[in-house]
């Protein structure tokens, strides 16, 4: 598999803008440009994978993608958040 400049270009801004937010939705103060990246990009996967399996195809381009991996974002988020008892603490901002 040969990635081009621009598709890891791709990868990167559509990464960043899902993981931003993603954690303006779940009403976190974000993880910063790195963390919301890892959120966005880790949450491209799980988007690519769940989001068929539920029958869901939303298209193609990048409209589509950024969908794709805010929704995964928005999963992964959930799932720190049961298993964490919130996104909080060390990495990130809780409001009260």
């Amino acid at each position: 598999m040969h990635l081009s400049n621009q598709s890891l270009l791709v990868i990167i801004v559509v990464g960043i803008v899902a993981g931003w937010l993603a954690g303006r939705v779940m009403e976190g103060g974000g993880f910063g440009l790195v963390g919301d990246l890892i959120v966005g990009l880790i949450g491209a996967f799980i988007g690519d994978w769940l989001l068929p399996r539920l029958g869901i195809h939303l298209g193609v381009g990048i409209v589509a993608l950024i969908i794709n991996a805010f929704i995964g974002a928005v999963v992964l988020l959930l799932l720190l958040r049961l298993v964490g008892g919130g996104y909080g603490g060390r990495w990130g901002r809780r409001r009260i």
